[in-house]
């Protein structure tokens, strides 16, 4: 693989990992493979530390194609606890509130789950990359100050019920670029009068490529080790 020219990555990240790991540790990889002190590595669409799965990383020339490759649509598998809530929509904060779950059923999760296909507004988790007055929303969120972030519209294809109990269910879920499964789990808690939030995330999907096509990172290593050494004039602009 022409790395230094440029190459898209397929990755499947792991868990606890931010995606600026991912990119920092390839990056480093192959500094090292080319002895150079600097080289462009992007990725193409953001995971959450506690999301796994796809995740597009561009190297070299590569990294123009970044805007176009992060516009595919994205498919994921949600598992979500009902009857409490946190903060951060998901486990990264503590459970701040409890809710009754007795009243939930498979038919009322199925008849919930209708509304939120379409083109739906969404308020942005607090917790998230958003800016506000230049400034990232989860900076503010995490030293316990007030964040307001205007809803955006999206596109959901498809929600599909995978597993349920009164407590917990699994969707799979087909959406647009933008949409923050965090905050998709809040709204089907809150629309069930139950509360709700994130405990996994599992990205299946971006565009045509499947987790099922991706290189662990362990697999990507190896393919940086045993690149060819060729140093192409050009390869960072």
């Amino acid at each position: 693989m022409d790395f230094l020219t440029g190459e898209i990555l397929y990755i499947d990240k792991p868990l606890k990992w931010t995606s600026f790991d991912a990119v920092k540790r390839l990056r480093g990889m192959l500094l090292r493979r080319y002895g150079i002190k600097k080289f462009k590595v992007g990725h193409a669409g953001t995971l959450d530390p506690l999301a796994t799965g796809v995740m597009i990383v561009c190297t070299g020339r590569a990294t123009k194609r970044i805007e176009e490759l992060q516009a595919g649509v994205k498919e994921y598998v949600a598992e979500i606890a009902l009857g409490a809530t946190t903060p951060s929509y998901d486990l990264e904060t503590e459970i701040d509130a409890t809710y009754p779950t007795d009243h939930i059923t498979r038919e009322l999760v199925e008849e919930t789950l209708k509304k939120f296909t379409g083109r739906i507004e969404q308020v942005p988790p607090a917790f998230s990359a958003c800016k506000v007055d230049g400034h990232r929303a989860y900076k503010a969120a995490r030293r316990g100050e007030a964040v307001e972030l205007k809803p955006k519209i999206l596109v959901i294809d498809e929600i599909e019920l995978l597993s349920y109990s009164p407590t917990s269910i699994t969707i799979r879920v087909v959406c647009s670029k933008g949409t923050y499964i965090r905050a998709l789990a809040r709204d089907i808690g809150e629309s069930l009068n139950s509360g709700g939030h994130l405990t996994g995330l599992r990205r299946t999907r971006v565009g045509s490529v499947d987790v099922k096509d991706c290189l662990s990172v362990e697999d990507a290593y190896k393919l940086i080790q045993e690149a060819p050494i060729e140093y192409p004039d050009d390869a960072n602009k």
